[in-house]
């Protein structure tokens, strides 16, 4: 049997869609497993569009033939809208600079089957030994040096490389280089980033020890799309942790590390699994 196909569309909101959209698998004896859509209506505030994530058995009909007979319904709706195999891995590069806990637990997550990914390269602005302590395997490392003078020209080599490499994904896993303005529309939709939810709160260095200084009951973690505004893309997923007057700047630490970890996780896997879908500044994202 075919694996399961993934259908995802994005749409101006109108009556008969689900239908349209059902009636054109039934009618090629696909099977439905799981369906979600979301109406953001107008009136509520919303972007009065209609989105939609379709997981179905294609009973030998292949994604080519189903993209090529769909086109014409998607051009009616004016749909946005992907048919991808369910179980086909994405192929992600995973940036870092000097703290890889969010590499490492990556990687464990996709090496345990966790995590729908395929890592084709690991990118640094470091020299291995500096930028990673935990074993990476036979992925591929590519240290990417980045200076005022040769930003414009790393960023450019990175950029090569993705297409070079066919990635679908770029991850910033506590990759702590701002991208350009130039770097940041390219890779638009298909870069994710992980920052504590001080910002903007607590900027700069320390923040953990800002957050100390201000005696915060509540830390956190928040994975979003990277654009031209410094970590206000549009958010994937966030988590927090309470913490009281016992914990010090470093249990502080101790404690974010952890939830930068396990929210990075759950937006990879959540964008991965092609969950996760644009509404402007904000995300509309299918959970299971």
């Amino acid at each position: 049997m075919a694996a399961p196909l993934l259908l995802t569309l994005a749409c101006p909101d109108r009556p008969g869609i689900t239908a349209r959209v059902t009636g054109f698998l039934y009618e090629r004896s696909c099977n439905i497993l799981d369906a979600q859509q979301f109406n953001d209506r107008a009136e509520s505030g919303g972007s009065d569009r209609f989105f939609m994530r379709v997981v179905f058995d294609p009973d030998g009909s292949t994604s080519e033939a189903l993209r090529g007979e769909f086109a014409s319904l998607a051009s009616a709706h004016e749909m946005e809208w992907k048919f991808t195999a369910q179980n086909r891995p994405r192929r992600t590069i995973i940036m870092v600079s000097k703290f890889d806990h969010c590499l490492v637990d990556l990687l464990y997550r996709w090496r345990t089957g966790e995590l729908n990914i395929a890592p084709v390269a690991i990118v640094s602005n470091h020299p291995r030994e500096a930028a990673i302590h935990g074993d990476i395997g036979d992925i591929p490392f590519r240290h990417i040096p980045v200076t005022p003078d040769t930003k414009p020209a790393a960023e450019a080599t990175l950029r090569v490389l993705a297409e070079e490499l066919d990635a679908e994904l770029v991850v910033l896993a506590r990759y702590m280089q701002v991208f350009s303005d130039e770097q940041s529309a390219h890779f638009a939709g298909r870069c994710i980033n992980i920052h504590h939810s001080f910002l903007p709160g607590f900027k700069g260095a320390r923040p953990y020890h800002q957050a100390h200084e201000r005696g915060v009951k509540i830390i956190g973690a928040t994975a979003h799309f990277v654009t031209q505004d410094l970590d206000e893309g549009p958010i994937i997923h966030q988590d927090v942790e309470r913490i009281s007057h016992a914990d010090s700047p470093a249990d502080l630490v101790r404690k974010g590390r952890d939830i930068e970890r396990r929210v990075l996780a759950e937006a990879v896997r959540l964008f991965a699994e092609e969950r996760v879908l644009m509404n402007g500044n904000r995300t509309v994202v299918f959970r299971d």
